[in-house]
């Protein structure tokens, strides 16, 4: 099958820093599966200023077009593209590429992300973005909503669309998956991964953790709010931007990941922990809610709850259980398995 693939929520580059690779290993995952796919980046320059992304001329790089619009997506967006390829199906995610997806004229399937919940329900897009998304899913032949939650949130904003719309959830690399189980007694070792902006709430974690003396915490991750955090307590480790091999590196020698973070489209950081052997905590009614299910493979904390929920898990009569309940999820959460489902809705 040929897979045209648009999205700016995708590196040029590889080793981009700051790229999510969430759209990535689904292009990399079907190409394993024998799909032959190409991958269009709409670039809106204003935005990429805006948000700090690392710039591209217009131009093909290994399979990847990159094309610069000066005004968003205006008039006849075909224009600038040269990549001459014939799809069976069109995968459109982030609003860059349901705009341009949807002026190309073919069908397309459309993401949903919780940055295009963003532009639907913020006034400040209501002008032109949000017109041109809505246009979009009006006229897209399915709906990829990237976890459950996000599909109910979505929903609730356009419940017209129930029938076409289906649940696109993300994948681990099998080879890093470890089953593991707790040691007793001594101090259990707390890890907390993330971009560190406000709504990843890492200042809960921290402020939490320093009211056990059996938890030593490490902060993984650098970001706007490192300053801030690391005046917070002297107590934990802060490690910084680590590479992904190094994170699951830290994952594995810890007992537990919690991040209580906001917002979140699925959240890979916590899949990455289960896959590790770690006892995971996620956010109630948040990206991972679902997959996690509270006091049987992790645990779920309200925001403002994370101490609570460390008392939970460490008076909680069998651990060893939640993680081989743990073990047995994340090996149907696959990269493989995660770009089969997607496709089986091509």
């Amino acid at each position: 099958m040929k897979i045209l693939v648009i999205t700016d929520l995708y590196p040029v580059q590889e080793d981009e820093k700051y790229t999510p690779k969430t759209i990535y290993s689904f292009v990399k995952s079907w190409e394993e599966l024998g799909h032959e796919v190409r991958v269009i980046k709409p670039n809106f320059l204003l935005n990429s200023f805006l948000r700090g992304k690392p710039f591209y001329k217009s131009g093909i790089y290994a399979g990847v077009e990159n094309v610069n619009y000066f005004l968003p997506f205006l008039g006849d967006v075909s224009k600038k593209i040269k990549t001459d390829f014939e799809p069976d199906v069109t995968v459109a995610h982030m609003p860059s590429g349901l705009i341009v997806a949807n002026k190309l004229g073919r069908p397309f399937i459309a993401g949903v992300h919780v940055s295009d919940l963003e532009v639907l329900t913020n006034p400040l897009y209501s002008v032109y973005f949000k017109k041109q998304l809505e246009l979009a899913y009006k006229n897209s032949s399915k709906i990829a909503c990237r976890s459950e939650v996000l599909r109910q949130k979505f929903l609730k904003l356009y419940p017209e669309y129930e029938n076409k719309t289906f649940v696109a959830y993300s994948g681990i690399d099998k080879n890093v998956v470890t089953k593991r189980y707790l040691k007793k007694g001594g101090k259990y070792k707390v890890v907390t991964c993330a971009n560190l902006i406000r709504r990843k709430n890492v200042d809960k974690v921290i402020l939490a953790c320093e009211k056990f003396d059996n938890l030593d915490l490490t902060v993984i991750g650098d970001g706007n709010e490192f300053a801030r955090l690391r005046a917070l307590s002297n107590k934990p480790e802060f490690l910084g931007h680590l590479s992904n091999a190094q994170v699951l590196e830290k994952m594995r020698e810890s007992d537990i990941f919690i991040l209580p973070s906001e917002n979140e489209t699925f959240g890979m950081v916590y899949l990455e922990a289960m896959a590790s052997g770690c006892i995971t905590v996620g956010l109630k009614k948040d990206g991972i809610d679902g997959i996690i299910k509270d006091g049987v493979n992790g645990f779920l904390t309200e925001k403002d709850g994370v101490e609570k929920t460390l008392v939970r898990i460490l008076n909680f009569d069998n651990l060893d259980e939640i993680l081989e309940n743990s073990y047995n999820t994340i090996l149907n959460y696959t990269k493989e398995a995660a770009a089969i489902n997607y496709s089986s809705f091509f």
